[in-house]
């Protein structure tokens, strides 16, 4: 996907909409983060919260190949041990239109799927990710959180003394959101900083990422 090289001083924007529009906004130039503030719908986060209270380990990864437009993911054997719970059905077919929609936005034939139960921040330091662009959403527990451009300087990315203790934003449980990486042509130097909150103790997260691999 082409994206014109934007002149040195020119800074990111991040944009958030409370319709599945708003994830659109992630195809202009200058826009480095999209959320879509989407409230999920009760029986949804009903089951990812009866899920965590299981206290069961989930962590699954899918390569998802899509050969044709409009083809239907192949969710098969995705978090099967959670079937008998309520709400399985629907959570899946959430799973099922987010990687459709994904797919449809960007023109992925081929993407990477990783559903996580998480008790700790698995990227705990303010990082940038070396993709074209990234889909997280949290159906339960904190989401992550991130940085407008200039709130730190990307020189110390990594290091735990140049973090900002201010301004530091976070997604909220249910957001849908859009981070383009370092590797979206145009926007080297400028992938979103963002980092994995830590749950308060003996809390967990219930997490979904889509990576365009191609």
């Amino acid at each position: 996907m082409s994206a014109l090289q934007l002149p040195g001083n020119q800074t990111r924007q991040q944009h958030q909409g409370p319709t599945p529009q708003a994830l659109t906004r992630i195809l202009e130039d200058e826009v480095n983060l999209a959320v879509w503030q989407r409230q999920l719908p009760l029986h949804i986060s009903e089951f990812a919260d009866v899920l965590l209270s299981l206290n069961q380990p989930l962590a699954q990864s899918l390569c998802l190949e899509l050969p044709e437009e409009d083809a239907e993911p192949d969710l098969t054997g995705l978090a099967t041990e959670f079937r008998d719970v309520q709400g399985y059905e629907g959570f899946m077919a959430d799973l099922q239109w987010l990687v459709s929609a994904f797919a449809c936005l960007l023109g992925a034939r081929r993407i990477g799927l990783r559903l996580r139960v998480l008790d700790k921040a698995m990227c705990p330091r303010f990082h940038v990710d070396h993709v074209p662009v990234r889909l997280i959403t949290t159906y339960a527990g904190v989401g992550s959180q991130w940085l407008a451009e200039g709130a730190m300087d990307r020189r110390q990315l990594g290091q735990a003394n140049a973090e900002p203790q201010a301004d530091v934003k976070q997604l909220s449980s249910g957001d849908v959101a859009l981070l383009k990486g370092e590797k979206w042509h145009g926007n080297e130097g400028f992938g979103l900083i963002h980092r994995s909150p830590q749950p308060p103790a003996g809390a967990r997260r219930l997490m979904l990422t889509l990576d365009w691999l191609g």
